[in-house]
Protein backbone atom coordinates (compact mmCIF):
# COMPACT_ATOMS: atom_id res chain seq x y z
CA UNK A 1 0.00 0.00 0.00
CA UNK A 2 1.51 3.71 -1.05
CA UNK A 3 0.98 6.64 0.82
CA UNK A 4 1.07 9.73 -1.42
CA UNK A 5 2.11 13.06 -0.26
CA UNK A 6 -1.85 14.61 -0.60
CA UNK A 7 -2.75 11.65 1.73
CA UNK A 8 0.32 11.85 4.04
CA UNK A 9 -1.06 15.65 4.55
CA UNK A 10 -4.79 14.46 5.23
CA UNK A 11 -3.44 11.94 8.16
CA UNK A 12 -4.00 13.44 11.62
CA UNK A 13 -1.62 15.71 13.73
CA UNK A 14 -1.26 12.80 16.37
CA UNK A 15 -0.75 10.13 14.10
CA UNK A 16 2.37 11.99 12.02
CA UNK A 17 4.10 13.47 15.41
CA UNK A 18 3.71 9.59 16.62
CA UNK A 19 5.22 8.56 13.24
CA UNK A 20 8.33 11.44 14.36
CA UNK A 21 8.33 10.79 18.15
CA UNK A 22 9.64 7.12 17.04
CA UNK A 23 12.16 7.81 14.50
CA UNK A 24 13.45 10.22 16.80
CA UNK A 25 13.35 8.03 19.35
CA UNK A 26 15.31 5.29 17.31
CA UNK A 27 17.74 8.29 16.44
CA UNK A 28 18.53 8.65 20.38
CA UNK A 29 18.69 5.55 21.61
CA UNK A 30 21.35 4.95 18.90
CA UNK A 31 23.23 8.08 19.51
CA UNK A 32 25.27 6.69 22.95
CA UNK A 33 26.19 4.02 21.17
CA UNK A 34 27.75 5.99 18.13
CA UNK A 35 29.50 8.56 20.39
CA UNK A 36 31.17 6.49 22.80
CA UNK A 37 32.37 4.55 19.70
CA UNK A 38 34.21 7.87 18.32
CA UNK A 39 35.34 9.40 21.55
CA UNK A 40 37.22 5.88 22.28
CA UNK A 41 38.26 5.76 18.79
CA UNK A 42 39.63 9.43 19.31
CA UNK A 43 41.29 8.78 22.33
CA UNK A 44 43.82 6.13 21.30
CA UNK A 45 47.59 6.45 20.57
CA UNK A 46 49.46 9.35 20.77
CA UNK A 47 52.46 11.17 23.17
CA UNK A 48 51.77 12.65 26.64
CA UNK A 49 54.20 15.26 27.59
CA UNK A 50 54.47 16.26 31.47
CA UNK A 51 56.16 18.89 33.49
CA UNK A 52 56.88 18.82 37.02
CA UNK A 53 58.54 19.50 40.38
CA UNK A 54 59.49 18.16 43.50
CA UNK A 55 60.39 18.96 47.17
CA UNK A 56 63.24 16.57 48.36
CA UNK A 57 64.92 15.22 51.29
CA UNK A 58 68.29 13.83 50.30
CA UNK A 59 70.83 11.56 51.88
CA UNK A 60 74.64 12.73 50.07
CA UNK A 61 77.12 10.28 51.01
CA UNK A 62 79.99 12.77 51.43
CA UNK A 63 80.11 13.68 54.52
CA UNK A 64 76.92 12.09 55.28
CA UNK A 65 75.37 14.97 54.80
CA UNK A 66 71.16 15.30 54.97
CA UNK A 67 70.20 18.03 52.80
CA UNK A 68 66.65 19.51 51.60
CA UNK A 69 66.47 20.12 47.43
CA UNK A 70 64.27 20.78 44.56
CA UNK A 71 63.84 18.81 41.49
CA UNK A 72 62.47 19.80 38.02
CA UNK A 73 61.13 17.46 35.32
CA UNK A 74 59.65 16.57 32.04
CA UNK A 75 58.28 13.55 30.85
CA UNK A 76 57.40 12.67 27.70
CA UNK A 77 55.03 9.05 27.53
CA UNK A 78 53.69 6.77 24.69
CA UNK A 79 50.47 5.04 25.43
CA UNK A 80 52.23 2.11 25.31
CA UNK A 81 53.44 2.43 28.86
CA UNK A 82 56.76 3.25 28.19
CA UNK A 83 58.33 7.06 28.06
CA UNK A 84 61.39 9.43 28.42
CA UNK A 85 61.94 11.24 31.22
CA UNK A 86 64.52 14.35 31.84
CA UNK A 87 65.50 15.63 35.19
CA UNK A 88 67.41 18.28 37.47
CA UNK A 89 67.81 17.78 41.02
CA UNK A 90 69.33 20.38 43.19
CA UNK A 91 70.50 19.60 46.55
CA UNK A 92 70.69 23.38 47.95
CA UNK A 93 69.13 23.46 51.53
CA UNK A 94 70.85 22.91 54.29
CA UNK A 95 74.34 23.19 53.35
CA UNK A 96 77.27 23.05 55.45
CA UNK A 97 80.47 23.93 54.85
CA UNK A 98 79.24 25.15 51.25
CA UNK A 99 78.74 21.48 50.52
CA UNK A 100 76.09 20.78 47.75
CA UNK A 101 75.21 18.98 44.45
CA UNK A 102 73.45 19.28 41.50
CA UNK A 103 72.35 16.60 38.74
CA UNK A 104 70.97 16.36 35.13
CA UNK A 105 69.78 13.22 33.95
CA UNK A 106 67.40 11.71 31.14
CA UNK A 107 66.68 8.39 30.64
CA UNK A 108 63.81 5.72 30.18
CA UNK A 109 60.38 5.63 32.42
CA UNK A 110 58.08 2.96 32.64
CA UNK A 111 54.40 3.44 33.98
CA UNK A 112 51.46 1.56 34.55
CA UNK A 113 47.59 2.85 35.52
CA UNK A 114 45.40 1.64 37.89
CA UNK A 115 42.35 3.65 38.40
CA UNK A 116 43.81 6.90 39.79
CA UNK A 117 47.52 5.68 40.91
CA UNK A 118 49.99 5.30 38.40
CA UNK A 119 53.29 3.67 39.90
CA UNK A 120 56.89 3.79 37.48
CA UNK A 121 60.17 2.76 37.57
CA UNK A 122 62.99 5.26 35.95
CA UNK A 123 66.48 4.48 34.88
CA UNK A 124 68.74 8.10 34.12
CA UNK A 125 71.91 9.05 33.50
CA UNK A 126 73.76 12.44 32.87
CA UNK A 127 76.45 14.11 35.16
CA UNK A 128 76.72 16.13 38.68
CA UNK A 129 78.62 18.93 39.62
CA UNK A 130 79.90 18.39 42.97
CA UNK A 131 81.32 21.98 45.01
CA UNK A 132 83.70 20.57 47.58
CA UNK A 133 83.60 21.79 51.35
CA UNK A 134 84.64 26.14 51.30
CA UNK A 135 84.83 26.00 47.64
CA UNK A 136 87.84 24.95 47.31
CA UNK A 137 87.23 22.72 44.13
CA UNK A 138 83.92 21.92 42.07
CA UNK A 139 83.83 18.46 39.32
CA UNK A 140 81.59 17.23 37.35
CA UNK A 141 80.71 13.88 37.09
CA UNK A 142 79.20 10.90 35.98
CA UNK A 143 75.60 10.13 37.31
CA UNK A 144 73.72 7.24 36.83
CA UNK A 145 70.42 6.81 38.44
CA UNK A 146 67.59 4.18 39.29
CA UNK A 147 63.95 5.27 40.75
CA UNK A 148 60.80 4.81 41.01
CA UNK A 149 57.45 6.01 41.93
CA UNK A 150 53.87 7.12 42.53
CA UNK A 151 51.51 9.35 41.23
CA UNK A 152 47.94 10.28 41.89
CA UNK A 153 45.93 11.28 38.99
CA UNK A 154 43.56 14.20 40.53
CA UNK A 155 42.57 14.97 37.12
CA UNK A 156 43.27 13.90 33.91
CA UNK A 157 45.79 17.23 33.87
CA UNK A 158 46.59 17.31 37.44
CA UNK A 159 48.94 14.46 39.13
CA UNK A 160 50.04 14.50 42.66
CA UNK A 161 53.65 12.90 42.73
CA UNK A 162 52.88 11.08 45.94
CA UNK A 163 56.70 9.38 46.00
CA UNK A 164 59.73 9.42 44.50
CA UNK A 165 62.75 7.22 45.54
CA UNK A 166 66.06 7.96 43.98
CA UNK A 167 69.70 6.20 44.16
CA UNK A 168 72.00 7.97 42.20
CA UNK A 169 75.97 6.73 42.02
CA UNK A 170 78.46 8.74 41.46
CA UNK A 171 80.90 5.87 39.76
CA UNK A 172 84.01 8.39 38.78
CA UNK A 173 83.91 10.74 41.53
CA UNK A 174 87.04 11.71 43.28
CA UNK A 175 87.33 10.03 46.47
CA UNK A 176 85.90 7.02 45.39
CA UNK A 177 82.34 5.47 44.41
CA UNK A 178 79.74 8.15 45.89
CA UNK A 179 75.99 8.01 45.63
CA UNK A 180 72.95 9.65 47.17
CA UNK A 181 69.75 9.12 48.03
CA UNK A 182 66.50 11.42 47.54
CA UNK A 183 62.85 10.91 48.95
CA UNK A 184 60.58 13.79 46.82
CA UNK A 185 56.97 14.74 46.20
CA UNK A 186 55.49 17.40 44.22
CA UNK A 187 53.04 18.16 41.08
CA UNK A 188 52.91 17.01 37.71
CA UNK A 189 50.93 18.54 34.84
CA UNK A 190 49.94 17.51 31.14
CA UNK A 191 51.22 19.96 29.00
CA UNK A 192 49.81 17.97 25.98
Amino acid sequence: MSLSFGKWRSRSASTRSGAFAILAGAILALAPAVSAQAVQSGDQGGPVLSAGILASGDYLQYGERKMIGLAGFVDADARSHLGLEAEGRWMEFRQSANVHAETYSIGVRYHRTYDNLQPYVKGLIGFGDFNFPYNLATGRYLVVTGGAGMDWLLSRRIQIRTVDVEYQDWPQFTFGNMSTLGVSAGLRIRIY
